[in-house]
């Protein structure tokens, strides 16, 4: 159950990314559009998952969190490259950062509940 929430919540953040800068550069929200933004982030994000087996411990920072990061931004980024789409030097920080943030930041998040339901209980 775990896992299949990290992944969830992992690809819902590449997801948001995506929607997130399509809305802001007023690319549409079309399906067909989304997927062809975020397929390659999405590559990217299974590859660091797979390579860190983030299934073991799907909410760790290290090694599972900065897989999905460096994976997602990183491959993904390489994905795009290699499929011709863009990679401007601006949206490759961007990149990095929004999803860093989300990425890193529901397993920080995640921590911090866990911690604080084992406390009181």
């Amino acid at each position: 159950m775990r896992r299949s929430f990290s992944l969830i919540l992992d690809v819902c953040c590449v997801l948001a990314f995506v929607a997130l800068g399509r809305r802001t550069h007023h690319d549409g929200d079309s399906a067909a559009g989304i997927w062809q933004t975020s397929w390659p982030f999405l590559i990217g994000l299974t590859a660091g998952l797979l390579a860190t087996r983030a299934w073991r411990q799907p909410f760790a920072l290290v090694p599972a969190g900065i897989g999905a990061w460096i994976g997602a931004a990183g491959i993904g980024m390489a994905v795009r490259v290699i499929a011709g789409q863009g990679t401007a030097p601006a949206f490759v920080l961007v990149a990095f950062g929004f999803l860093g943030l989300f990425l890193l930041g529901w397993r920080i998040v995640a921590r911090i509940v866990a911690r604080q339901v084992s406390a009181s209980g």
